[in-house]
This record gives structure tokens, C-alpha cells and sequence, in this order.
């Protein structure tokens, strides 16, 4: 299902995290890269989400697309590794590596939860 949900889907996507102490952070990310069935991917730079993730395993995925208010989906996420300059990583990175010089993460989710963008909504897990 996510795997063909975000093959298809183009929409802009936000992940939000916190720290130990419960400080939440948001930052704007990428769809995400689909693993497995209810497992998911980030790459990402040790910026300020990358360090709340080290801290606390918890995040949320929020994706909206394009054109609409309602369209989308809210993703529950639970930390369960993380690949420091792999070679999966390399693989699976969508642009060009321009910056050989700075460390990236893959890090890799449960998806614990599945929401629609708007509305309580029934989990479909």
C-alpha cells in the first residue's frame, strides 16, 4: 500500500520528531523510501531531526499533496535502525551525493500508524 501510495503521489512532506526533554522540532522531507510493508526510510544529515531521533525513537510523517487540502496521510513512526554512508543508502539517495565530505544517515521506521491527513480517522493498521 505505501509503496504504491508514494510511487505515485507528489505532494510536499513534513517529519516531525522531539527531543528527550519533549522539545518538538518539524522540518520538510522528502517522500519517504518505502523498505518493506509498514517500513520506511529517511536520509537524512545530523542536523537537529537526526539527534532528536538518537534521543527519543518516536516521529510523526505528515504528507499533503499537491493540489488539494484534504488529500494525504499522517504516519506514525518508531525508530528501529539507522546506517551511517552505506551502501544502501547511496543506493536508494534520489539526488546526487555533492558533498562526500558530510555524514548521511539512512534511518529506517516501523510504521506504527496510519492516519488520513484530516480527521481522527481509523487506523488502517
Amino acid at each position: 500500500m505505501l509503496k504504491d501510495y508514494f510511487a505515485g503521489a507528489e505532494g510536499t512532506g513534513y517529519l516531525a520528531t522531539a527531543d528527550e526533554s519533549g522539545q518538538v522540532d518539524i522540518a520538510v522531507f522528502a517522500r519517504p523510501h518505502v523498505l518493506a510493508e509498514n517500513t520506511i526510510g529517511f536520509i537524512m544529515t545530523d542536523h537537529l531531526t537526526h539527534h532528536n531521533l538518537t534521543v527519543n525513537p518516536y516521529a510523526a510523517y505528515l504528507f499533503a499533496e499537491n493540489g488539494s487540502r484534504t488529500k494525504g496521510m499522517r504516519l506514525m513512526l518508531r525508530k528501529v535502525s539507522e546506517e551511517k554512508n552505506s551502501e544502501l543508502l547511496h543506493q536508494l539517495h534520489r539526488r546526487p551525493h555533492n558533498q562526500p565530505d558530510i555524514d548521511h544517515f539512512l534511518v529506517v521506521f516501523s510504521v506504527e500508524k496510519i492516519l488520513p491527513l484530516v480527521g481522527a480517522g481509523q487506523s488502517s493498521r
